[in-house]
């Protein structure tokens, strides 16, 4: 399943909770016709057809999926849909300082080890990639220590 960079599909990530379970349907079970999804709507979530065509015409809007042709596929993964919540959070809350996000988090709940471990090896990665995420967070520390 091939889905949209996420820098081309930011739509606004905020779903309610039916929607939300809506989502993870069709990401679970996508492409499939629209016919299969109004099936399962109906056992899984006891939705009716109008139901089911509602929310998907309103999450595709969102570009989460597409239904082209009766055929509903992914337009953006659910890691993509996650990492772009996310940073919509951190962009909101924090003006888009990780590390600010970071030591807000850790002041009320302490990393354990392993937790620590594993941010090291997102941090690395990121460093060895080259890739955006690095440049800002270096960006935003030196900012504040000048």
């Amino acid at each position: 399943m091939k889905a949209k960079p996420m820098e081309e599909s930011m739509p606004n990530t905020k779903l309610g909770e039916m929607q939300f379970q809506f989502a993870e349907i069709v990401w679970h079970y996508a492409p499939l016709p629209s016919g299969e999804l109004v099936r399962i709507c109906q056992q899984e979530l006891n939705w009716k057809k109008p139901t089911t065509y509602t929310v998907l015409r309103k999450l595709c809007e969102k570009g989460l999926f597409k239904n082209e042709d009766g055929l509903v596929s992914v337009l953006m993964t659910r890691e993509q849909f996650f990492a772009a919540q996310s940073e919509q959070f951190v962009e909101y809350t924090f003006g888009g300082s990780l590390p600010a996000f970071i030591a807000a988090f850790t002041s009320r709940k302490k990393l354990s080890p392993a937790e620590i471990d594993e941010l090291e090896r997102v941090i690395n990665n990121s460093r060895k990639e080259g890739t955006a995420e690095a440049g800002r967070i270096s960006r935003n520390a030196k900012m504040k220590k000048g």
